[in-house]
């Protein structure tokens, strides 16, 4: 008997999905407990759906049936089931079969597949889940093809094979419909259930900001605390739907003019979100009671888990599994909230003060809810609306990846600034982050570094800071190092159209205002013109003609306004902002900035909306906006969340409006800055990224080479991994340059010289001219302890420098020694790949020496590169001049590093068992290249990898 219990079971099998509707099931092996199960789940299917899995009136199962159906070996029979609340809603088995269609064993590599899933959860896409895990399994029992019968009118069955990529046969025979599929993952295949898990992580979403009813668990009768102020800002912020409040002990039907009940249970209607603040030893209460109502989502605002220790994180598991059981999604624990400012939703589930921010284009993600108060506070005090935020707390489930994939396809979002502590799953966040950054701008500050705040838990990265900063640059993604800058940037994006190039025209009433500007352009490699000074005399109508002339001008990109109050305080400050726009009005289709000079009154003027104050004391009151009462409320303390200390933080408030919203923010603002560098550095992240956008619009292609031998490569790592272990295995000199030629990777053989006689053999052999090393590791590439010979063209010239090594470094065998035969000369480089266990596989190129060592110049990119990586690639570090023909030298072959670059990404993407190749040094002459020492590590790949099924993180 197999249990989950038993040693034998696969619990690396096991999965929670996100389905098309948004709601999550868990996916599992079947096990000889789950006979009761499956009778209870056959028995909810209808006749015609047992009909068409069994091609005749099934009516029920009998004991043999679940017998059969219920004990497998998980090699040669397998059965999956999707689950919520542990009862099953699908199934899918498969059983190996031979060329004569009997069961049969490996090493036969076909097997006859069949599902089932049961009539209400038909359409969520529960079959097609099924299909991309048994399929993963099947792949990693030397399955290779799937044979399943189908009757012709079973039309969605048919379509689930035919929808999934695979390449397929179909015939028609004996009045069912044979189809088989290749189960070899294709970039079809890939591209569907990327596109499966875009749509359903996206509804998931969703479903949490756009609720049509919302209940909040833990609402005191007093009014105070975390609950009541939850209910209060959906209450006042003017959700659209209906709202309910839940306190066991309510003894009226009102709290806060919202109708309460004593048990989520008694509400007679559905509750699409529940917003939970009860104390953390309650909450697993509160979730139960939602999942049997048919919640669909939580926000849960309760503190004591993760943050709090080991015992919390335990906590803290146990709420992710126990949300997902019931087919939920989570925001938090710890969180903030979420506030979406849509019109026909009005929700304020958070513990912002109401009324809800302004509507606007740029939507904003947090982990951290002090840092999203900040921020909140930041961009509507400029001026700024919102159209979603998610402050995610723990982000035990719902992440900054699962938002991306919303904001992807959510039309009232322009601009998606994120405040990231930790990036859980770079590879994917990477791959998300490339394709809305095509659409739109993605701005990123990162707050932790490789510190992982309390209560996050996730995959560990090896990766150096500035190596996880190049690839997001590489994805598209605009990376700042402060809260301020995501401000800054944020801004203009939302507000201005993208430069066309770095030429950048200053004009303005201060000369020294416009060289600050022009020299901070210089350093953001930015080409400004010489500024334009208007002097003190300037008039708002000189500035309007000014400004004109710049943005009519072919020469110019960009245009950043300086401005400085005038001496006799005369010209008033909203006849400039007038000018201003009146002149960007007139010539559309560039972007334009401000700097300022402590002109508050003007930075107002530019943002009609207004500002936040909220900064208490002191704040200044800007024009009210639409429907505000012109009143500016102070910021309010925030209560303390349930099970946390009261820390004293305070939350911006918002401004004053008398009823729900207070309408879009404008087009056309013109953002403006304090201070000429942040100005700049905002123009100049737009000007990187719209470079980014133009050379991606066609992201290359991973190229086929005809002599790549990938099922030799697949065979030589089999039996190299035999007696492996656990462990990680470096390959010998042999063995890794076999490999590498599987893969068109040549090697420059390498003989070893134990002694000076044995050098002249080798010699001999390789022929003259040679080179004489030293491999001993504390030795290897030490050229400048002189452990490298070079150019030996006779015999005593190797005999005389074997002698001085040995006298210089050491005796033989402790030095190692070999001899190469010499090589054309060229750049010495070093191109590595390296496995992260979060990342995933990296490409990286450097020059060799200790120079580019030193100063860190190494560029990376992420696998499977692309002939555009590849090109990108070697022009990124700093020392790229020396490839192309710096101070006269003859350019080398970057044509053929480029392939050898591509051929490495193709190994490592192909065989995952590579965990670590290092070629180095990789001598690249004018033409051709030489790969002079290769260092190949290998491991039992993981039981997952990118190209799997989708689940959602499990940690």
């Amino acid at each position: 008997m197999t249990t989950p219990s038993d040693p034998s079971y696969p619990a690396h099998w096991e999965a929670d999905v996100v389905l098309r509707d948004g709601g999550t099931a868990r996916i599992r092996p079947i096990t000889t407990e789950d006979a009761g199960r499956l009778v209870s789940f056959y028995e909810q299917v209808s006749d015609e759906s047992k009909y068409y899995r069994f091609f005749a009136p099934y009516p029920r199962l009998s004991d043999r049936d679940v017998h059969r159906f219920t004990h497998h070996d998980y090699v040669d029979r397998v059965g999956l089931a999707a689950t919520v609340g542990e009862e099953f809603i699908g199934t899918v088995r498969y059983d190996r079969i031979g060329p004569d269609g009997r069961p049969a064993t490996a090493p036969a590599d076909e097997a006859e597949v069949a599902f089932l899933v049961q009539d209400a959860h038909q359409g969520r896409g529960v079959a097609s889940a099924l299909l991309e895990h048994i399929g993963a399994v099947a792949r990693e029992r030397g399955i290779r093809r799937f044979a399943a019968e189908v009757l012709p009118a079973n039309n969605k069955m048919i379509k689930v094979f035919t929808d999934a990529g695979y390449q397929q046969k179909r015939s028609f025979e004996d009045g069912s419909v044979h189809l088989t599929l290749d189960l070899e993952p294709t970039a079809e295949s890939l591209a569907v259930q990327r596109a499966r898990e875009q749509r359903a992580e996206a509804r998931s979403v969703q479903r949490l900001l756009a609720p049509g009813s919302v209940a909040v668990i833990g609402v005191s009768r007093s009014g105070g605390g975390v609950g009541a102020a939850a209910l209060r800002n959906l209450r006042d912020s003017g959700f659209r739907g209906h709202l309910y409040a839940v306190n066991e002990a309510a003894t009226a039907d009102l709290l806060d003019g919202v109708r309460a009940y004593r048990a989520l249970g008694d509400i007679d209607a559905p509750v699409d979100l529940a917003v939970i603040a009860v104390p953390a030893e309650r909450v697993p209460e509160a979730v139960a009671a939602c999942g049997e109502h048919g919640v669909q989502g939580l926000v849960v605002l309760s503190a004591g888990y993760g943050e709090s220790g080991a015992a919390g994180l335990d906590r803290q598991r146990e709420l992710v599994r126990q949300v997902r059981s019931y087919g939920m999604r989570l925001i938090g624990p710890n969180a903030y909230g979420v506030i979406n400012t849509a019109p026909e939703v009005g929700l304020n589930a958070s513990l912002t003060p109401a009324p809800a921010p302004i509507r606007g284009r740029i939507g904003l993600f947090t982990q951290s809810g002090a840092i999203g108060i900040s921020l909140l506070s930041a961009l509507l005090r400029r001026g700024a609306g919102l159209s979603s935020f998610v402050s995610a707390g723990n982000r035990a489930d719902v992440s900054g990846n699962d938002i991306l994939q919303y904001w992807y396809e959510d039309e009232a979002t322009d601009v998606a600034l994120m405040y990231l502590e930790t990036l859980g799953n770079p590879r994917k966040f990477t791959r998300l982050a490339r394709r809305t950054a095509a659409v739109k701008p993605v701005v990123v500050a990162r707050g932790a570094g490789r510190h992982t705040p309390a209560g996050h838990v996730v995959p560990g990265t090896r990766l150096a800071d500035t190596t996880v900063s190049a690839l997001l640059r590489q994805a598209g993604v605009i990376r700042v190092d402060t809260v301020t800058e995501l401000v800054d940037v944020g801004l203009l994006l939302a507000s201005q159209p993208l430069p066309a190039g770095p030429r950048v025209a200053i004009l303005g009433n201060s000369e020294s205002l416009g060289v600050l500007t022009y020299d901070a352009c210089l350093a953001q490699g930015l080409r400004p013109a010489v500024p334009l000074d208007l002097t003190t005399a300037a008039t708002p109508e000189s500035f309007r003609l000014a400004l004109g002339a710049a943005l009519a001008s072919a020469e110019n990109d960009a245009v950043i306004v300086t401005v400085i109050p005038w001496v006799n305080e005369q010209e008033p400050q909203d006849d400039l902002a007038e000018a201003l726009r009146d002149a960007v009005a007139g010539h559309p289709g560039k972007p334009v900035a401000l700097v300022h000079v402590e002109l508050a009154e003007l930075v107002d003027a530019l943002s009609p909306t207004g500002v936040l104050p909220g900064a208490g004391a002191g704040a200044r009151p800007g024009p009210a906006s639409p429907g505000s009462t012109g009143a500016a409320p102070l910021a309010g303390a925030l209560p303390p969340r349930p099970g946390a200390r009261e820390t004293g933080a305070t939350a911006y408030a918002g401004p004053g409006a008398d009823g729900p919203g207070s309408g879009e923010a404008p087009d056309g603002r013109i953002p403006a800055y304090p201070a000429a560098e942040r100005a700049v550095r905002a123009v100049a992240e737009a000007v990187r990224y719209g470079q980014w956008r133009r050379a991606n619009a066609d992201s290359g292609h991973v190229p086929q080479y005809e002599d790549i031998d990938e099922a030799a490569a697949a065979a030589r790592l089999a039996g190299l991994l035999v007696d492996a272990g656990d462990g990680v295995l470096t390959l010998t000199e042999a063995d890794a340059g076999a490999l590498l030629a599987h893969y068109g990777i040549r090697v420059l053989p390498t003989l070893p010289a134990p002694t000076a006689d044995h050098a002249v053999r080798a010699a001999r052999a390789l022929g003259y001219p040679v080179a004489l090393k030293t491999t001993a590791p504390h030795l290897r590439h030490r050229a400048d302890l002189g452990g490298v010979r070079l150019d030996l063209a006779t015999e005593a010239d190797l005999r005389r420098s074997y002698e001085e090594l040995t006298d210089l470094l050491g005796r033989p065998d402790e030095l190692l020694p070999v001899v190469q035969a010499m090589v054309p000369r060229g750049v010495d480089t070093v191109v590595r790949s390296v496995i992260d266990p979060a990342a995933g596989a990296v490409l990286s190129f450097g020059l060799a020496g200790v120079a580019s060592e030193l100063l860190g110049d190494t560029a990376h990119r992420l696998v499977p590169a692309t002939d555009r990586d590849a090109a990108g690639l070697i022009r990124s570090i700093r020392a790229a001049p020396l490839l192309f023909g710096w101070r006269g030298s003859d350019p080398v072959d970057t044509a053929a590093l480029e392939e050898l670059l591509l051929r490495l990404s193709r190994l490592v993407d192909d065989h995952p068992e590579v965990v670590g190749v290092t070629l180095e040094p990789v001598v690249v002459a004018t033409e051709g290249l030489s790969v002079l020492s290769a260092t190949v590590r290998v491991a039992h790949p993981p039981a997952r990898t990118d190209l799997g099924p989708r689940t959602l993180p499990s940690y």
